[in-house]
C-alpha cells in the first residue's frame, strides 16, 4: 500500500517536470499589452536639434544700364529779319560784317546798325589796328573792334582740319550766342557764320557733324567770277558749298604768327 503512494507521488513529479518544460519563458518587460499602437498621418513634430534646411538666396535686384544718349538733329540760327547789311564798297567787307555782327547779337532793339557812314568810320577803325601789306583791315583789327565796340572778346585762331574748324564754330557760337567771322577766299574777304545744323548739340557731345552754315555774306548779291555767286542773306550752306570759298589762308596775306590753316574770328566766352 505504501509503495503504491510512492509510486503515484513519483508519478506527479514527473508529469510537473514535463509541464514546466513546455511552457514558454516570458520576460516582464517584453510582456505585450492590452495598448493600441499609436499612430499620425500629420508632419513629424520638428526638433530643435535638427537644423532647418537651406533655403535659396534672395535673388539680388539688377539695376537697368542708362542708354547712351543718341545725337539728335539740332539747329541753332541767331538771325532775324533787318540783320543783313551789305557793304557800301568793294573794300568795306569787314566793317559791314561788324555791323551785321552787332545787329545778330543786339536784341534789346537798340538799333539796327546799318548806317553808311558808320560803316565807314568802323572800316577806319579795323585798318588802325590791322598791319598788312595791302593797307585794308585784317582780322586782327576785325577782332579787335568787336571787343572794343562792346562785342567781345573775340580772338582770331586758325584750324588746320576743315571738319575741325566748323566744330570749333558751331561750337562757339552755341557757348556765347554770338556769331563767328569766316576769313574767305585765303584771306581776300569775309563773311558771317550766323548759325548751324548739327548732328549732335554741342552742348552734350564733345563729337558732332556739322550738317548745315548759316552765313551772311557782306557783298551780296554780287559775288566773284573766282569764287563764286554770294549766297543769300541767312542761307544755309553744306559744309561741301561753304568750302568752295571759305579756305585755307592764304600766308602772304598778311603777317601774322599763326599758323597756316581755316582762319575764324572766334568769340570766346567772358571770363
Amino acid at each position: 500500500m505504501i509503495g503504491a503512494r510512492l509510486r503515484l507521488l513519483a508519478w506527479f513529479v514527473i508529469l510537473a517536470t514535463l509541464l514546466s518544460a513546455c511552457a514558454p519563458a516570458i520576460r516582464f518587460d517584453e510582456a505585450t499589452t492590452d495598448r493600441p499602437i499609436q499612430t499620425s498621418s500629420g508632419p513629424p513634430a520638428a526638433r530643435d536639434d535638427v537644423p532647418a534646411p537651406d533655403q535659396p538666396p534672395s535673388p539680388t535686384p539688377t539695376s537697368v544700364p542708362t542708354p547712351t544718349p543718341v545725337p539728335q538733329a539740332f539747329a541753332l540760327n541767331l538771325y532775324q529779319e533787318g540783320d543783313f547789311v551789305p557793304q557800301y564798297t568793294f573794300e568795306w567787307c569787314v566793317a559791314a560784317s561788324i555791323q551785321i555782327m552787332h545787329n545778330l547779337i543786339d536784341d534789346t532793339g537798340a538799333g539796327t546798325w546799318a548806317d553808311p557812314v558808320q560803316q565807314g568810320e568802323l572800316w577806319e577803325m579795323a585798318r588802325a589796328r590791322s598791319s598788312n601789306s595791302f593797307n585794308g583791315a585784317n582780322p586782327l583789327g576785325w577782332a579787335q573792334v568787336l571787343t572794343e565796340v562792346g562785342m567781345g572778346p573775340y580772338a582770331v585762331v586758325s584750324v588746320a582740319d576743315y571738319e575741325e574748324a566748323l566744330q570749333t564754330a558751331a561750337r562757339a557760337i552755341a557757348d556765347t550766342d554770338r556769331p563767328v567771322g569766316l576769313v574767305n577766299w585765303r584771306g581776300r574777304h569775309v563773311w558771317v557764320m550766323s548759325g548751324f545744323e548739327s548732328l549732335g548739340d554741342p552742348d552734350q557731345f564733345p563729337e558732332f557733324s556739322v550738317t548745315g552754315i548759316r552765313v551772311q555774306d557782306p557783298l551780296y548779291p554780287y559775288g566773284s567770277e573766282q569764287w563764286g555767286p554770294s549766297p543769300a542773306p541767312n542761307a544755309l550752306l553744306t559744309p561741301e558749298q561753304l568750302a568752295t570759298q571759305f579756305v585755307v589762308r592764304e600766308p602772304r596775306r598778311w603777317s601774322s604768327n599763326l599758323p597756316t590753316g581755316y582762319m575764324l574770328v572766334l568769340p570766346l566766352a567772358e571770363a
